[in-house]
């Protein structure tokens, strides 16, 4: 399928699609203030069926399954949806604790994975149940699949960037890195994702454009000042410091203060392939094909899946 061979643009063949060797393949569904979900699917191998993840789930349970079957993919086969922060654009609520009701057997079967650090503000929203697992820095998601975590400042408690390692058939090993809302790179950030074969990263904004909007002072200030969100600038020399191998996939442009073309424009140099999502239009499929696997990283220790917050099984 020509979607899966890394082209910039947006939706193209979705259902069914195929991995053409691919150790896995990210769709990002919706990416902006009003709502983000990206979707990873790992192929079965012989010893492991297919996985699906959701990551981050700020649009409705009834939008985000008409995307998924538009994709070939039912609700009840995602494995798990794993937000990277709380914020109402990535952890859709409704009415109510949306994504908790919508557990429930026939439709949705995934766990809620929220980082411990967020588990106090889960609470408040109303997102423990039975089906809600905290995660560290490292955790296995799948035997052959693992997620290493970085914490960067976001807001008052900041935000969960991931590493995805995935073991393919033949021994290969495939990274994908995932950072959004991250306020500002750190060396931890660059350490985190060196080297990744596809990288998702916000590239938010342009200062110009931000400077010159209508938005309140307060507001500019939150955004750019550290704990808010990556500049087009900021973000490509990020990108350029990690190394990424093979593609590139831009998060999290702002509606009023960024263009498609400006940002690709500033990661012009990257010398990757591209991908822009949009907030209305998901984005073809994007492999995440292995690499040389020669990048010398230590990570933390694997922990198993801690099992849900109250003892359910899923």
């Amino acid at each position: 399928m020509s979607g899966l061979l890394g082209n910039i643009g947006l939706k193209e063949s979705v259902a069914p699609f195929e991995f053409n060797g691919a150790s896995g393949a990210l769709c990002v569904l919706a990416s902006g203030s009003r709502g983000n979900c990206s979707v990873l699917v790992v192929p079965s191998t012989p010893d492991t069926p297919r996985r699906v993840y959701l990551i981050d789930a700020g649009l409705s349970p009834r939008r985000t399954a008409k995307l998924l079957d538009e994709r070939g993919i039912r609700p009840d086969e995602v494995d798990a949806i794993i937000y990277t922060h709380l914020d109402t654009d990535h952890c859709y609520v409704g009415s109510g604790a949306g994504w908790v009701k919508a557990i429930r057997p026939g439709y949705f079967r995934a766990k809620l994975m929220i980082h411990r650090g967020h588990m106090g503000r889960a609470e408040r929203m109303g997102l423990l149940s039975a089906h809600t697992e905290p995660f560290d820095d490292a955790c296995e998601l799948a035997p052959n699949v693992s997620m290493y975590t970085e914490v960067l400042s976001h807001d008052s408690l900041g935000v969960a960037c991931f590493r995805f390692v995935i073991d393919g058939k033949n021994g290969e090993v495939a990274h994908l890195g995932y950072a959004t809302d991250c306020g500002r790179v750190t060396p931890g950030l660059i350490e985190h994702m060196r080297g990744v074969d596809t990288l998702a990263i916000e590239s938010n904004y342009c200062p110009k454009l931000q400077q010159d909007s209508d938005r309140p002072v307060f507001l500019k200030k939150r955004i750019m000042g550290g704990s808010g969100h990556l500049s087009n600038q900021i973000s490509a020399d990020a990108v350029a410091r990690m190394r990424v191998r093979e593609h590139l996939v831009l998060l999290h442009l702002s509606q009023q203060c960024n263009t498609p073309e400006l940002a690709s424009e500033e990661h012009d140099h990257s010398g990757l392939t591209r991908t822009i999502s949009t907030q209305h239009e998901a984005t073809a499929w994007i492999p995440i094909n292995a690499g040389s696997n020669e990048v010398d990283i230590v990570f933390p220790r694997v922990k198993s899946r801690q099992g849900a917050l109250f003892g359910g099984q899923k």
